[in-house]
């Protein structure tokens, strides 16, 4: 891994910011070089939300994300927003809530997965949506190692959540890996 940018956005509330933390972090511990930043509309909570983090085996000089090597969307007005920043290699994961062209499923790897529904579903905690992403994104572009990544998430969870939210994460995980066999 030479140098690997991850944008992800939705809207606020949703985690995106958090979970773009954990990614950064779990990285920094597994011994990368990160650098991590975000930005949400004036309403905070239900505005647009977007987060980056880079991870480097090298110094990072340039610490703006241009063209992700992975762009994540749990919102469709996120999705339409940050579509046109990606480049050829652009994996995009997107909730299952979201409508993808076909010109766009040709043209990229998608990955279109329930992670919205799986919060609620099969986590029982529609705040989970963001730590599910994570484990999606780390199954995809193996940024840390998991025991790194699962510490990342046990320093940014409420006390009591923990086992929840390991859950989330490896549900994530395995939700890309299934759908990346098929």
């Amino acid at each position: 891994m030479a140098r690997t940018e991850v944008r992800m956005s939705g809207s606020g509330g949703q985690g995106v910011i958090m979970g773009t933390i954990i990614l950064a972090e779990a990285a920094y511990e597994d011994g990368k070089q990160v650098a991590q930043c975000q930005s949400y509309g004036p309403e905070a909570r239900g505005g647009s939300s977007k987060a980056e983090t880079i991870i480097s085996d090298t110094r990072i000089h340039y610490t703006k994300v241009k063209y992700p090597d992975l762009l994540l969307s749990l919102t469709q007005l996120s999705f339409d927003k940050y579509l046109p920043d990606v480049k050829d290699s652009t994996i995009i994961v997107v909730d299952s809530s979201i409508e993808v062209s076909e010109e766009t499923k040709k043209a990229h790897k998608v990955y279109v997965l329930p992670i919205l529904d799986s919060a609620t579903e099969v986590i029982k905690n529609k705040m989970s949506a963001n730590i599910i992403s994570c484990g999606v994104v780390n199954e995809i572009l193996h940024i840390a190692d998991w025991d790194a990544v699962e510490h990342a998430v046990l320093n940014h969870v409420p006390k009591g959540t923990e086992e929840s939210n390991l859950n989330a994460l490896h549900y994530g995980a395995k939700m890309a890996r299934e759908y990346g066999e098929n």
